[in-house]
């Protein structure tokens, strides 16, 4: 079999998910061959599959435009939808022959529609994997923003996920109108430590005195959060990641942990080992991030993120599966997180705990279809 992955290189949710399920199909049938296309940051590939895949960089959606972590710019958002969509057919027909060139026997997307149109184009079948589609989240920016030809590029993307054979939907999900293919509903994809808690914190040379707060914002800079308060903190350690990229210096006596991802991978590390030795992540609410806290027993602190139709089903949906509470992005960004640190971590357990081996559920279904 030679299964040809189609990844959003929105955000890191996309490819940290599908990674998984990569994962999960190299585990039960190592004979498979995986081909990726995704403008996702390769490193993340190199880091963190489990086996061997073919990368090919390729803008395979547009996604939203993100102008930093927390904030999002809607019309540029469209704008480049729109310019993406109008050359869809030619899109279509070079995919299509990169299938058949490579000897693809199935096509799987997390979700980008251009996969689905070029799968039918071939004679491949496709399985569609996600929480939410792009049609949905459109939609919702063209109520405010409506740059000519938009209704257009929704009808395009509409009948390219028509073209699906299966939907593998992820649990927090939105959109999904435009399917015609049988849906099954999955558990939870995410990525769970295989470290105790207490070997994780040896690796950062801490001991148990306080808690740890984690940052994890996507991999977007968040310039404005003041480290410098965030070091001044007396109840609890701040963990951050990054740090020859963000350029931050550590102060003296602070309480920040800095942590260089490479040298954390090359030490047999994980980042979702740094998820489950902390108490709290604090973050924008995403599905990957909330399945890794819902996976490893983290408590989230979450901030708004911009116009993103996806959020309010995020937040719907998270007391049920873990202890978050929110906090506002000016306390965020000043660094002033005790007190609602103080009253999460206060909380009772959520009362759902959901299955998380949705990996592995999806690589079983992947595999029989592409039998």
């Amino acid at each position: 079999m030679r299964l040809v992955f189609y990844i959003s290189g929105h955000g890191f949710g996309h490819a940290a998910r599908a990674i998984e399920v990569i994962n999960a199909i190299a585990a039960a049938r190592p004979d498979t061959t995986i081909i990726v296309k995704t403008s996702a940051a390769r490193w993340l590939f190199d880091l963190t599959v489990r086996g061997s895949v073919q990368i090919h960089a390729s803008e395979c959606d547009t996604g939203v435009w993100q102008v930093d972590s927390l904030h999002l710019n809607e019309r540029k958002t469209l704008e480049l939808a729109r310019a993406f969509y109008a050359g869809f057919a030619a899109r279509v027909d070079e995919e299509a022959s990169f299938l058949r060139r490579v000897g693809a026997t199935s096509v799987v997307a997390d979700l980008p529609p251009l996969a689905f149109a070029a799968a039918s184009a071939a004679g491949l079948p496709s399985i569609a994997l996600g929480n939410f589609t792009w049609d949905w989240i459109y939609a919702d920016y063209l109520d405010r923003e409506r740059p000519p030809g938009s209704r257009e590029f929704l009808r395009t993307i509409e009948e390219a996920y028509r073209q699906a054979r299966l939907v593998l939907r992820l649990p927090m999900w939105g959109g999904f109108d435009a399917f015609t293919a049988p849906i099954v509903d999955l558990p939870f994809v995410a990525r769970h430590s295989r470290r105790e808690p207490a070997e994780t914190k040896a690796y950062l040379g801490l001991s148990g005195d306080r808690p740890l707060a984690l940052v994890s914002f996507g991999g977007h800079d968040i310039r404005s959060l003041d480290v410098g308060a965030l070091g001044r903190l007396q109840r609890y350690r701040v963990v951050l990641t990054g740090v020859q990229e963000t350029g931050a210096k550590r102060p003296p006596d602070s309480s920040l942990v800095w942590v260089d991802e490479t040298d954390l991978y090359r030490r047999g590390f994980r980042y979702e080992d740094l998820v489950r030795a902390c108490d709290v992540v604090a973050t924008k609410p995403g599905y990957g991030i909330i399945a890794e806290c819902v996976a490893n027993e983290t408590a989230l602190l979450y901030t708004s993120r911009g116009r993103f139709r996806e959020y309010g089903v995020l937040i719907e949906a998270m007391p049920r599966f873990l202890r978050c509470r929110f906090i506002d992005q000016e306390a965020l960004q000043a660094g002033r997180w005790e007190a609602a640190l103080d009253v999460l971590l206060a909380q009772p357990p959520p009362p759902e705990r959901p299955a998380t081996n949705g990996a592995e559920v999806a690589a079983a279904r992947i595999l029989d279809l592409a039998r």
